[in-house]
Formats: C-alpha cells, structure tokens, sequence
C-alpha cells in the first residue's frame, strides 16, 4: 500500500514533533532542573532547562507583548505558510521535502511548548572541551538543524549534479 504524498509528508511531521514530546515528557518526569547528568563525561550532559526565550534563551527578556509576537505568532504565521508550501508544492526534490518536513515538525514541537507551558524544555548539551560547545537544546532543535543542513546540501548540491548532467 503507497501513501499519498500529503499523507506522508503529515506523518513526517507528525512523527518529529511526537519523538521530540515524548523526550520532553521523559526529561520532565525524571530529570530534577537541578540535575546534571554525565552521560559521556564532561562532553555529553543532560539536564533539564526550561528556555522562556528562543535559540539559545534569545528573547527571554522581551516584554511579553514581543514575546507574544515574535514567539508564538510570527512562529505559527510561518509554519503554517510552510505546511502549506510544503503540500501544494509538488516540485520539491524528495530530499527538499523530508528537511522542510523536519523543520516544520521542529518548529511545531517548540511552538506547542511555548502554549502548553510557557517555556520550551531543553536538555541536551555538548562540550568537545572548548573547541566545540553548544547550547542547551531539545530534539525538535535538532530536527530543525537537520532539516536545515540537509536544505543546504540540496540546495548546493543539486545545482552542481544539474549542471554536470546538462
């Protein structure tokens, strides 16, 4: 049995954002937000942050007016102009379509954290001893930066395997 293209891509979606709760509601339950957990030494922690900001607590200090628009409104205004671009375009390269997929799934999954709670739960976080540290983040984060880097790749990739085949 083949699924529609609209259905795959809703199950693509949904798929990001329910592994990306189901984690939240794991860490909520079972890591205290004073907690530090050593999963690999110093390099991979876990622990659990509630971010009331954006990308790196970005925004955390913003009256709540901004908050509301720049955190909750212009979000769904986009991500729904996303689905939308996603479903009705029947252009999109299958590899195209499953990053924008992840993205939006991400997105979703932040966004429904920021309605149902106020505050986005982020609980990874890596540090390969200064030369490469990163944030706190969630897997939504890391859907939307997958989806982002394999855009990329698409994008500067598929011009490149276009141009040799012309």
């Amino acid at each position: 049995m083949k699924l529609s293209r609209t259905t795959g891509i809703l199950l693509l979606i949904v798929f990001n954002i329910a592994i990306d709760q189901i984690s939240k509601i794991i860490v909520r339950a079972n890591i205290d937000p004073t907690d530090r957990i050593h999963v690999i030494g110093d390099m991979f922690l876990m622990m659990n942050v509630e971010n009331t900001g954006a990308f790196l607590g970005m925004g955390s200090d913003m009256n709540p007016t901004l908050k509301l628009i720049f955190l909750l409104i212009l979000p769904v205004l986009v991500l729904g102009y996303l689905i939308y671009y996603i479903i009705t375009n029947k252009a999109l390269d299958r590899l195209s379509l499953i990053a924008l997929c992840c993205i939006a799934g991400g997105g979703i999954a932040n966004v429904f954290d920021r309605i149902a709670f106020g505050s986005v739960t982020d609980f990874f976080h890596l540090d390969f001893g200064g030369i490469f540290r990163t944030g706190i983040f969630n897997v939504a984060d890391m859907s939307v930066t997958f989806g982002m880097f394999v855009l990329l790749y698409t994008t500067l990739f598929s011009k490149k395997i276009k141009k040799q085949t012309v």
